[in-house]
């Protein structure tokens, strides 16, 4: 039997493919939003938008990790026990980062509710929304295989660096569907990407301290999460995100607990062999 040929660059591949495949969703997403169409069905073709990565990641296996199976691998990445100390490390971050921008929020708005959802069911479907959206359907390409990857040859903080500015700019149709024009654009994508690329930082620590994909997931899903649910200028929301997500960032970087994001010498502290299945 002939040897299967391995893709010389699966990052980079990776990373076209997934904005190849996003853009025409995208597109179909502004179209639903533009003729009108029923609520339910712009939110599947959002949901489904937002699963390019996987989608990539999925047509590439393949030819990325020959003989291995992709049901396994995806397997792989769950089967670690969840650690509640990084579970409470991270959700007490997250907390603490919403409670003090609602504090800010409330101390300069003048509208009558903080919240954006008036009622507790409307609270629950955008909970499961958000999260069937980008944390389901982005981590598994992003941090399951291109972090992972990345972390062969660099260290997790410098792996999450370079795929947090990659992650960050597959967003860019994203940003000229907010409204802003000009100064503001620009203030808006600058503190986007801030705040992208600390979260990943995050992401890139908890991940490689418990080993298991929900920590990525349940980050990504309460960023995204909060900042929706809050009743203010999404501007001033990006930046207080981009400001406090980046102290808690640099603190993680600084403490560099277990030495999890550089400090030592293997080249990676979470890579497994995938068992050729």
């Amino acid at each position: 039997m002939s040897k299967e040929k391995k893709l010389k660059k699966p990052i980079v591949t990776f990373i076209l493919l997934t904005n190849i495949i996003f853009w025409p969703l995208f597109c179909l997403v502004g179209v639903t939003k533009m003729l009108g169409l029923s609520t339910w069905l712009f939110v599947v073709v959002h949901c489904i938008s937002s699963w390019a990565s996987t989608f990539a990641f999925a047509i590439l296996f393949k030819k990325i990790y020959p003989g291995q199976s992709f049901i396994q691998f995806v397997k792989s990445k769950f089967k670690h026990k969840i650690k509640v100390s990084v579970l409470l490390s991270v959700s007490t971050i997250q907390a603490l980062i919403f409670l003090t921008i609602i504090l800010i929020v409330l101390s300069k708005s003048e509208v009558d509710s903080i919240f954006t959802l008036s009622s507790w069911g409307m609270l629950l479907f955008y909970f499961f929304k958000t999260l069937l959206s980008g944390p389901f359907g982005e981590e598994l390409g992003w941090r399951g295989f291109a972090l992972m990857e990345l972390q062969k040859k660099h260290s997790p903080l410098k792996a999450s660096i370079i795929i947090g500015f990659w992650w960050g700019l597959w967003h860019l149709p994203i940003w000229f569907t907010t409204g802003f024009t000009g100064i503001d654009l620009m203030k808006y994508i600058l503190f986007f990407m801030i705040s992208i690329m600390s979260t990943t930082i995050l992401m890139a620590a908890f991940y490689n301290l418990n080993q298991n994909l929900i920590i990525p997931i349940i980050i990504h899903h309460n960023f995204n999460f909060f900042i929706g649910i809050i009743n203010g200028n999404l501007s001033d929301l990006i930046m207080y995100n981009a400001i406090l997500y980046g102290i808690a960032a640099v603190l993680i970087i600084i403490i560099n607990p277990k030495k999890v994001l550089y400090g030592k010498k293997e080249k990676s502290l979470f890579y497994e062999k995938s068992t050729v299945m």
